[in-house]
């Protein structure tokens, strides 16, 4: 690609060629040459002059031109591209022989009538420059960087709008278990931990894959495929159901194990519609067109409802879920099945309830009917024994109450007096007795807690602290948290408790103030007001968060 002033036209040709084969725009190539001329004339004429070089788009004609901007008269710095408007004052005038002119705002201007301002640009031509080999060799260096820049922007900008769609492409060669995939105009990687199980490639194999990311990197853009992810099956299934394209159907979830088995969700926006028959086509053929691309990977297709817990005993099939409990922020949930359905709920490897999980974004504990029964047992001996020896009572009283759905002493001692009169053989002096007891065990026990805390090394600072009941600080002081600075350093968890997984494993994590039934919201507004009262975090940013994140929100329409 040596470039010579000689022959002009030829500057036009190669433009046009390397456009072709690169599949970019001929006027970029011209740039890019116009760039690299003026960059070899600088070396000739001085690296400190505004050399610039037009190429006529019809003949293939380089003009070079000297470039010198109009500045204030303090702002001087380069003296061979610079002057001020009185240095300027000689040449602002029509050109005799139109091999000089004025631009202002990029037009060439005709009127002179006034003075040079900052900004005009006197442009006057200069001698063409004949390029050496070496000169030849850089100006082809600039216009190939030029060019694979182009070429990696148009790559960029056609695949970035196809993230989250399906490729079809050609194996290029295999790294390190990766395979590079020729998907046209560009090359992608389908990584080792994205593909299906085993599954292996030869050079030159058909691959379909979906297109998980696309990222602009220095080396040009990446291409990230994925035969893993949840959205390839629910992009086949978009391929192989007219209904799904169309929108008549939607798929509202979908969970794998790759290679393995899957779950989908889906929901009919048409009543004549069934949408788990439409997806399995006529004798299965729909949904074995997409078992085939994934590998054999079996696929239960469910209905969606927006009750959560139909939604869950539908996840959990093929087993059958007698009954189902949530707890009161409805991200964790218990589910009951008989005995005999055990293994069928929880799968091999505990891979049903997983999927399952995944597909409904809740905490699912399942639950035999005998561990059920002998729980729920458990727990009403256990409430009936504190109401047995906290208010005195005999067997049969205590578990009166308990069946009647009181479950501490705090709803006893505080509960309206009517729902205890309601309790059969109860009358009002019996009801107001039942209270007194219930008050002054309460009183005598946070007075020993809190005793106890204070034992512990608890500070005043924290046993003032609203919402911390005496109990609550002696657990904490028993913890090691003992004054309001220590209480602010906690996290939220660490105070309710949670869940994390590893290796594949959910494991609890308890909380320190978690027998006491706090929630994890409950917990970051305390920990967040004793910050506040410290002054860690200015308030009004907070409420500013908490405006924005209600606005944010309301936009989802919570």
């Amino acid at each position: 690609m040596a470039i010579t002033s000689a022959n002009q036209l030829e500057l036009l040709q190669t433009a046009e060629a390397v456009a072709r084969e690169k599949m970019i725009d001929p006027g970029l190539v011209i740039e890019a040459m116009e760039d690299s001329l003026a960059r070899a004339a600088k070396s000739r004429y001085g690296s400190e002059m505004d050399i610039r070089v037009h190429i006529d788009r019809k003949t293939g004609n380089a003009a070079f031109t000297r470039a010198r901007t109009v500045v204030e008269d303090d702002a001087v710095e380069n003296y061979q591209a610079q002057f001020t408007a009185e240095q300027a004052a000689p040449y602002f005038e029509p050109s005799k022989d139109g091999r000089a002119h004025w631009l202002r705002d990029g037009q060439v201007l005709a009127d002179f009538s006034g003075r040079p301002q900052p900004g005009d640009v006197f442009q006057e031509q200069v001698p063409p420059v004949d390029l050496g080999r070496i000169a030849a060799q850089s100006a082809k260096q600039v216009i190939l960087q030029r060019v694979r820049e182009a070429e990696r922007d148009r790559q960029y900008e056609e695949f970035k709008d196809r993230a989250g769609t399906i490729i079809n492409g050609v194996v290029k060669r295999e790294e390190y278990g990766n395979i590079i995939v020729d998907v046209g105009r560009g090359e992608a990687i389908l990584r080792r931990n994205e593909k299906i199980g085993r599954e292996s490639y030869r050079p030159n194999d058909r691959i379909r894959a979906y297109v998980k990311d696309v990222r602009r990197e220095a080396r040009g853009p990446q291409i990230f495929l994925s035969r893993t992810d949840p959205q390839f099956m629910a992009e086949l299934f978009k391929m192989e159901v007219p209904e799904i394209y169309d929108g008549v159907i939607e798929i509202k979830a979908c969970a794998r194990d790759p290679g393995s088995r899957a779950k989908i969700a889906v929901i009919s926006y048409d009543n004549s519609i069934d949408p788990v028959g439409a997806c399995v086509g006529m004798r299965g053929s729909r949904v074995q067109a997409v078992v085939g691309e994934l590998q054999g990977e079996k696929i239960d297709i469910i209905p969606w409802s927006e009750d959560q817990a139909t939604f869950l005993v539908n996840a959990l099939q093929p087993a059958e879920v007698a009954k189902v409990v949530f707890d009161e922020d409805a991200t964790r949930i218990e589910v009951v099945v008989p005995d005999e359905q055990l293994s069928l709920a929880i799968g091999r490897r505990g891979q049903n309830v997983r999927l399952a999980s995944q597909l409904t974004g809740l905490d699912i504990d399942i639950l035999t009917e005998e561990e059920e029964s002998k729980r729920r047992q458990a727990e009403f001996n256990a409430r009936t024994k504190l109401f047995m020896d906290a208010l005195d009572l005999d067997e049969f009283f205590a578990q009166l109450l308990v069946a009647e759905g009181f479950t501490n002493l705090e709803e006893v001692a505080y509960v309206d007096l009517d729902e205890l009169l309601s309790i059969e053989g109860v009358d009002e002096g019996t009801a107001e007795e039942l209270q007194t007891r219930a008050r002054e065990h309460l009183e005598a026990a946070n007075k020993a807690a809190l005793e106890n805390a204070r034992a512990l090394g608890a500070e005043d600072s924290l046993i003032g602290f609203e919402g911390l009941t005496p109990q609550m600080v002696e657990a904490l002081a028993k913890d090691g948290v003992k004054t309001l600075e220590d209480f602010a350093t906690c996290a939220d968890w660490e105070l309710a408790g949670g869940w994390t997984t590893q290796d594949g494993q959910r494991i609890k994590d308890d909380g320190i103030l978690e027998p006491f039934d706090i929630s994890l919201d409950e917990a970051q507004t305390m920990v967040m007001t004793a910050r506040v009262m410290l002054g860690w975090v200015d308030p009004t940013e907070l409420e500013a968060a908490d405006e924005a994140e209600a606005g944010d929100e309301q936009e989802a329409g919570v």
